[in-house]
């Protein structure tokens, strides 16, 4: 398998102890990794926690890098989505936050705070659908719908097939649209 991997000569540099290819790694990769683990954990702290654990692993593995085998950019989403899985697999407590909980109390008169408040639901309940689906369907959604990665790029990232990434994007989608009627119809009746 030949790639073109333009991070290659940072690794390469990097495996020799430079600290300013390390540096330009991180630059060019933190954004998407922090919203992949932020999307993936609900929290800026797990988040950040999960980012540096990912930037830790390449520098000690750097040297042992092997090119060709895939882009270093699928790799370094590969550690991060696998730490993500351990941290929602160890965790007691999902992401939890009533809606309103926070909201100032001068909206209860302003005109628009019904919108704001509609929306903010909508997205409470989407997270919450989000995080109560399988891990694997869940990280699925993410890729694809938030980080906007292709099909291809997300499955390579998932270290599974394009069929199987479409399958998971099924699955999740169609609880997530019952999960959400359901609470819908909870909060009607």
């Amino acid at each position: 398998m030949s790639l073109e991997d333009p991070d290659i000569e940072d690794i390469r540099l990097l495996a020799r102890g430079d600290a300013a290819a390390a540096s330009r790694l991180v630059l060019r990769h933190s954004d998407r990794l922090m919203a992949v683990a932020y999307r993936m954990t609900g929290t800026r702290s797990a988040a950040e926690d999960i980012v540096q654990e990912a930037f830790i692993r390449m520098m000690r593995q750097a040297a042992d890098w092997q090119e060709g085998k895939a882009l270093f950019s699928t790799w370094l989403h590969r550690v991060t989505v696998n730490l993500c899985y351990d941290r929602l697999r160890k965790a007691s407590t999902r992401y939890e936050q009533a809606a309103g909980d926070d909201l100032p109390e001068q909206m209860a008169d302003d005109p628009g705070a019904d919108a704001v408040l509609e929306a903010r639901e909508r997205g409470l309940a989407v997270r919450a659908a989000l995080d109560r689906l399988p891990e694997r369907q869940k990280m699925a959604i993410v890729l694809c719908h938030y980080e906007e990665l292709s099909n291809h790029e997300a499955a390579e990232a998932m270290d599974i097939s394009i069929e199987a990434l479409e399958s998971l994007l099924a699955r999740a989608r169609r609880l997530m649209r019952k999960d959400m009627k359901l609470a819908a119809a909870l909060a009607d009746g």
